[in-house]
């Protein structure tokens, strides 16, 4: 009998969530890619376009966020859709504070309204990142781009399935942790790190207040810095702090197991030996005969 357990060895589904699991992982896989893209921007741009909306509003009724990089352009579509979304809900709750806030700063006097709305302590600016006062867009690249660097070795050492110091179900703290000190450690010089949540917010702004919330040149500088920093990121991280002879953390084995084993994508050890397909070191296409057997590296 296999040790490995399926979950619905031990609880069955409902007949229509079977019946949809049936194609999830062929012809709509695409579906639920792009859905749990969407869904993890839309998580992080929900709790953190949230968190800064309540600062800019409350400040004028009563006398600043967040990550990853796919080349996948429907991926990259469905991580903009989410934040567009989490962006667009954020201002249907807090819409009547942020009118008030409108109308305070247009008795403030005239042109206060245009000169504080698209900035950091604006409304415009709970949506629409903008450059902050003082600031100037050579300092706000170095602080983008550097930022972004320093995300990406994080991520990148997050996933090593070598990392012993690191397993799997730690990674997502230690990542998240990351953007925190990358946010209250640098957000006040002007700081997007994540495209999609950059793109996503822009076209939200744009979509209530049109053309004046486009952001100009620093739009651009906040969407796009992030790929070369992210990109130099995963070539310094392979070339320097990677080592194909190391040997994989049993946690992350456990990871990669559980994705070999599945039911519907992987090859199970008891149907792989009554097919024929069983799979051993020796099968796998990335085996070579360089000693690995009765040889375990000192980590």
């Amino acid at each position: 009998m296999s040790s490995i357990l399926y979950l619905s060895d031990i609880r069955q589904r409902p007949r229509a969530y079977a019946a949809f699991e049936r194609h999830r992982h062929s012809t709509v896989h695409w579906l639920v890619e792009c859905f749990a893209e969407a869904l993890g921007v839309f998580l992080y741009t929900y709790a953190g376009v949230g968190s800064q909306a309540l600062p800019p509003v409350s400040e004028q009724i009563n006398p600043t966020t967040a990550h990853s990089n796919n080349p996948d352009i429907r991926y990259l579509t469905a991580q903009i859709l989410g934040g567009y979304i989490a962006c667009m809900l954020v201002y249907v709750q807090y819409k009547s504070l942020i009118i008030e806030a409108e109308e305070v700063l247009q008795l403030a006097g005239p042109g206060v309204l245009d000169s504080v709305f698209y900035t950091p302590s604006g409304p415009g600016g709970i949506f629409a990142l903008a450059l902050p006062a003082g600031s100037n867009m050579g300092r706000a690249f170095v602080n983008e781009f550097v930022v972004d660097f320093m995300l990406g070795i994080v991520i990148f050492a997050a996933v090593d399935p070598t990392n012993f110091l690191l397993p799997p179900s730690v990674g997502p703290m230690v990542i998240a942790l990351a953007y925190g000190v990358a946010i209250w450690s640098f957000s006040a010089n002007g700081l997007a790190a994540n495209a999609a949540r950059d793109v996503g917010g822009r076209l939200a702004a744009l979509s209530i207040w049109g053309l004046p919330a486009g952001g100009g040149a620093y739009a651009a500088l906040a969407a796009l810095t992030n790929i070369p920093a992210t990109l130099l990121a995963c070539v310094t991280y392979e070339l320097l702090l990677t080592d194909s002879d190391r040997v994989i953390a049993p946690a992350h084995m456990d990871v990669i197991n559980a994705h070999k084993y599945h039911r519907r994508t992987g090859t199970a050890p008891e149907l792989g030996a009554a097919t024929g397909r069983a799979r051993t070191p020796e099968s796998d296409p990335n085996f070579d005969q360089k000693g690995h057997v009765g040889k375990v590296e000192r980590v």
